[in-house]
Formats: C-alpha cells, structure tokens, sequence
C-alpha cells in the first residue's frame, strides 16, 4: 500500500482544521438556536416585558462572541496537535497524547463556552425578568449545551479520525484510559434520549416557567431528540459497527488461510485494542505459517506434519521401508578441481531433481549428507507400492542427471524393515530411519558407480514391484557386500 506522501498529509490535515471549525461554528449555531426558539415557545423573553430587547441583544452579543472564541481556541488546539502530521513525520508520545485527547479538548471547549452562556444569561434574567425566569433560562440554555457538548465529542472523534490513526501508532490504544465503547455509549444515550427527555420534563412539570402553550415546545423537543438521537446514533455506528466490521471481513480472510491481513488501528478504546489483539494474533499465525514452512523444507512436509500431530516424541515404529540412497561419483576429486560455489551450484541442480523425483512419487528425502541423499519411501506415509515408487525415483534422478551432464553418480536401491522415528534429545531431535535396508542402499550405491546404468537395486525390491516396472530391470550379478556374509543379487536399469 502506498504511503501518503507530504502534500497528502497538509491537505488531510488542513480539511481536518476546517471541519473542526465547521463543526464547532455549526454546533454553537445550531444549538443556539435551538435553545432560542425554544425560549420562544415558552415565552420567556416575552415575560421581561420591554426588556426582553436587551435580553436577546446580550445573547446574540454572546453567540458571536462564542463563535469567534470558539473558532480560534479550536485552530490553536489543532495546530498544536497536528502539526507533526502536516509535517509528515512520526509524532512522539506527548504529541500523541495530545492527538488523543483531541475530541475531549474540542467538547471541553464547546462546554466552556456553553457554561459561560448559562450563567451570563441567567445571571442577567433575574435582573430583566424575575427568578422564575432565570430558573426556566438556565435549565433551558444547560439543557442546550449538554446536547451540543455530546454531539460535538461524537462528531470529533470521526473527523480526527485519519490523525487520531497516525497518533495510536505511537500510543497503543491499551495505553489510553479516557475512550471507552460504555462511554461512548452513554454518551448517545444523553443525546439521544436523556437530554431531550429531561426537557421534556422541564416543560411538563410544575411550576411553568413560561406563560406559553406548552404544546409547542413539547413538539420542539420531540423533533430536537429525533434529529439528535439520529445523528448520535450514526455517530456511534460509524465509531463501533464500522470497525467492527472491518475486524469481522479481517477475520474471515484468516479463516480461509490468509496471514497476510493487517486491521489498522484507528481506535482508541475496547475496539482498538480488540484490533491490536487480531494483528497480533495474525502475526503469530503468519510467525508459525513461516516456521512450517522452514521447517518443512528441512525435514519435508509429511515429517513436519508428524511433528505437529504427535509432538516432541523420542519414539518411532518399525516398518518395512524401501531405502534410495544416492552418491556422488569421485566427489573427493571433483572438490579439489572445482570452487567450492561451483560445487554447491551443481549439488544444488543434483538435489533439485532428487526432490523433485521422490516428491512427485510419495517418497520423502529424509537427508543430505554432503554430495549424497537418503531418500525413504514408506515412512513416515506408509505407500501402496514403496518399491515401485523408488525404482521409478530411481530411473527419473539418473536420467534428469546425465541430461545436465555436471555430475556422475550412483544409486542404491533396497527394502526392508527399518526403525522410523525420531532420534536425539528432546531440545534436539531428528527423524530418521535406522536398519539393514539403509545399510544395503549404501552399499549398493558404492558398487552401482562402477555400472554403466549407475543404479543396482537388490532381487527383494524388484520381486516387491510391479510387473510394468520389473520390465525395465535386467539381471546383474551377486555382489557380496562389506558386512554381509551373503552375495545380494542385484539389478540394474
């Protein structure tokens, strides 16, 4: 994904700069004049008499007034805090911090200010109209500024969105205290319902704090929560449902095996730390994923699959086992006339084509061991027809071999029962197979570099195999092996 350059910040940072001011001036306005024409439904101004024009001179002197305040104490808390992300560099902790605290600052602002309106006003009222009036005004403008307040931290949040990402990266979400979903939760609670509801409790309960038909202001109340509790509501949606959501599409595509998945983290509360929690995990599967897979490529999957089913196990079976063991011919030689790289690149071609014959049959290459292989067909995956499979491996190396031309060789090929299983220590374990037929494969190869089809395999592989395969086969001779007391009869390919 590619990274936001400079000139990208500056312009998400200057939009967010204006949406605060928006979104202060808007809500300030709003709210104003919602408090207003409520005070008009009830006829508070009206009841002062000839006095209510200074009344509503001072209020709109204070609305003003609140704008212009509000706007700039607003852009200074901003810069202060998003400088750094005009900037396009990493914040440090107490700019991030800051960042955080963003959406509370901006509510406290707006708080201010709402509570220097109530108390200017109320304390005016008293003086133009009488106490009753100045009751019915404060409760009235209070009301008015809890609602504004609410809505203002929703709404902050989800326009300082793209900074407040940037500043959890420095401050994990388990770090901040002061987010929380209950919070958030009663919080549109209080728009929604609570604010309205406690005006219309204002309205309908004794005494009246108006002269006016209540009828109207009871509408006006209603319509006020309608809209607040549907704009609290989509703020909240917006601030849970929607991340939870992404979390939900995240860990479906790590259901279906995908490690490669990344939820940002864009949240300062439970949800946020919820999102840490699934990276994290994602990391670990894709930590384990590449584990496997190392480990795979150095045992083979069907060892490693094993390991993992049946854990550390100094244990094994003994099974009947058909053993290919390969060699390279006059190694010692060819070291001393070659570099070493060049000697690694064609044993490198040489075990690819050993790999890639034994795979192909159900075999597994159990171990290289300098210039040579010891290939196992039966374990740790017991095969139908493991003689077949290793002749077939066996006929498919030597040919991919001559076909480079780099290198000459020998093959082994023998059968029989064998111990397979995991050998070592418990903080250092090997799977192998330990028994005569390996023995006899590596014999085999010693005298099949001498034989012009380079491979022998002994009569009991050959007797085990199919028909199709024996075919291929001739007849060579009976070769006496180190070890053995007994000739082996032996055939070639």
């Amino acid at each position: 994904m590619r990274r936001p350059t400079r000139f990208t910040k500056f312009r998400v940072a200057l939009r967010t700069a204006l949406g605060f001011v928006a979104l202060g001036v808007g809500s300030s306005v709003c709210g104003a004049a919602a408090v207003a024409l409520l005070l008009v439904l009830q006829g508070l101004p009206a009841d002062m008499g000839s006095r209510n024009l200074t009344f509503v001179l001072v209020a709109a002197a204070y609305v003003v007034l609140s704008v212009l305040i509000g706007s700039l104490w607003t852009a200074f808390l901003h810069r202060r805090t998003a400088v750094w992300f005009a900037e396009g560099r990493r914040p440090t902790a107490a700019e991030a911090e800051r960042a955080l605290r963003l959406p509370v600052h901006m509510a406290m602002v707006s708080g201010a200010l709402w509570l220097g309106g109530t108390v200017l006003l109320g304390g005016i009222t008293p003086i133009l109209g009488s106490w009753l009036d100045a009751f019915g005004v404060t409760l009235t403008i209070g009301a008015g500024g809890l609602l504004t307040v609410g809505l203002m931290y929703l709404a902050a949040e989800w326009v300082g969105r793209p900074i407040l990402t940037v500043a959890l990266e420095v401050t994990p979400p388990e770090q901040v205290t002061s987010v929380t979903v209950r919070s958030r939760l009663v919080l549109t609670w209080g728009v929604a319902s609570g604010v309205p509801l406690l005006g219309v409790l204002i309205v309908a309960a004794p005494p009246d704090l108006g002269h006016a038909d209540d009828k109207a202001s009871l509408i006006m109340l209603a319509i006020v929560g309608l809209l607040s509790g549907a704009l609290g509501t989509a703020l909240l949606a917006r601030a849970v449902a929607s991340p939870l959501n992404r979390l939900r599409a995240a860990l479906g595509l790590v259901a279906r095996g995908r490690t490669d998945v990344e939820v940002r983290v864009d949240d300062a509360s439970e949800i946020g730390q919820l999102q840490v929690s699934v990276n994290s995990m994602v990391a670990g599967l894709r930590e384990r994923d590449r584990m496997r897979d190392l480990f795979g490529r150095h045992v083979g999957d069907d060892v490693a699959r094993h390991a993992i089913e049946h854990g550390v196990s100094l244990s094994g079976d003994v099974r009947e086992v058909t053993a290919l063991f390969v060699d390279v011919v006059d190694s010692t030689a060819l070291a001393y006339r070659t570099s070493p790289e060049e000697i690694v690149r064609k044993l490198n071609r040489l075990f690819a084509s050993v790999v890639t014959a034994v795979g192909a049959r159900g075999g597994l290459v159990n171990k290289f061991q300098g210039d040579a292989a010891l290939c196992v067909f039966g374990a740790p995956t017991k095969l139908a027809d493991a003689e077949t499979s290793a002749l077939s491996a066996a006929r498919a190396i030597r040919d991919a071999v001559r076909a480079e031309g780099e290198l000459d060789l020998g093959i082994g090929v023998a059968c029989g029962m064998v111990f397979a299983g995991q050998l070592g220590t418990r903080s250092r374990l090997e799977y192998t197979v330990i028994g005569d037929a390996v023995n006899e494969a590596a014999r085999l190869t010693e005298h099949a570099k001498k034989v012009p089809g380079r491979i022998l395999a002994s009569e009991a592989v050959l007797a085990s195999s199919s028909a199709g395969e024996r075919e291929r086969w001739t007849p060579y001779r009976k070769i006496r092996l180190r070890g053995r007391n007994e000739p082996t009869a032996t055939w070639t390919a």
